[in-house]
């Protein structure tokens, strides 16, 4: 069984009461906004965060070069890679056109031979 609370009405407004005078001196012992060491140490923060929006700035800048320089080598790359296929069907179309060339020279050969054969059956036979 748990301790029973003998705290009553009064006690509870006694800590509260002790509570809010402690907050109020530990506000008043507080030194003043122009004292020279808050002045000091606000400065201080000052310059750090000064510091810290400079390296900020600093990566920053660095991230968008590193982006660039990643976007221009991309950007080449596939440049090149389209020069590559466009050399590369260049060469298939030039390939194709000599391959159907060679046939019909294949196809003329074969036609003027039957032509040549039918001239000399015809010659023979007279």
């Amino acid at each position: 069984m748990s301790a029973f609370d003998y705290r009553n009405f009064d006690d509870r407004r006694q800590n509260s009461a002790d509570a809010k005078a402690a907050l109020l001196a530990k506000f008043k012992a507080r030194p003043p906004a122009d004292d020279p060491e808050m002045v000091a140490k606000a400065k201080a923060r000052a310059e750090l965060v000064q510091a810290r929006e400079t390296r900020i700035r600093e990566r920053e800048a660095a991230r968008l070069a590193a982006e660039k320089q990643a976007a221009a080598e991309k950007r080449a790359r596939e440049e090149a890679e389209l020069a590559a296929q466009i050399a590369r069907e260049a060469a298939e179309a030039a390939a194709l056109q000599e391959r159907k060339a060679s046939e019909l020279a294949a196809k003329k050969e074969l036609r003027d031979a039957r032509y040549a054969a039918r001239k000399a059956k015809v010659k023979t036979k007279r």
